[in-house]
């Protein structure tokens, strides 16, 4: 699908205030912004924002990145949102996850051996795409492992990237270059 809305271009962009946001966004190899900061940067409050609130559960969680990205890419997966995942693939890898267990979260859970850790974080990701909740056994399970801080993260960061791939899809934002796909 064609993008509903383009990114904006920065180089053209004269807007003091967006240039400074997008200055502080991840920048491609050209000097744009990612198409995600891009796209938002059609409402340069709300990527202020969203910045601030994807870069708090990014960069200074309670959860750790390897679990944390279990959970993104499982939703992205679920979302159907093959720009948060394919961004995801490499960021979840930066933070151990292996190019299988990231094929992985594309399949049944059967089809690979999850820690049960492990699977208790995906079940809370397909849970919550599918019903608007996680049911009693794996919040037994989560809550076994994770304190109430880590609990309400992880659930918040599930909703979040719910949200942007939502975005992503409706839009029609396209992956950037060298980012990859879903797993062959």
């Amino acid at each position: 699908m064609a993008p509903r809305i383009e990114p904006v271009d920065v180089a053209s962009n004269t807007d003091p205030e967006l240039v400074a946001l997008l200055a502080k966004a991840l920048l491609r190899d050209d000097g744009q912004p990612i198409n995600i900061f891009g796209t938002l940067a059609h409402h340069p409050k709300l990527l202020d924002r969203f910045n601030r609130f994807g870069g708090f559960l990014l960069n200074r969680g309670e959860v750790p990145a390897r679990e944390r990205e279990i959970v993104i890419l499982r939703v992205g997966w679920r979302s159907q949102s093959v720009y948060e995942f394919g961004q995801h693939t490499i960021i979840g890898e930066r933070a151990g996850l292996t190019a299988d267990e990231v094929a992985a979260l594309t399949k049944d859970v059967a089809d690979h051996r999850w820690a049960p850790g492990d699977l208790a974080l995906i079940g809370l990701a397909d849970e919550l795409c599918a019903n608007n909740k996680v049911g009693d056994s794996t919040w037994q399970q989560l809550a076994a492992r994770w304190n109430s801080t880590e609990l309400v993260e992880l659930v918040i960061c599930a909703g979040f990237y719910r949200l942007v791939s939502g975005f992503l899809n409706t839009i029609g934002v396209e992956l950037d270059p060298g980012v990859p796909g879903w797993p062959t």
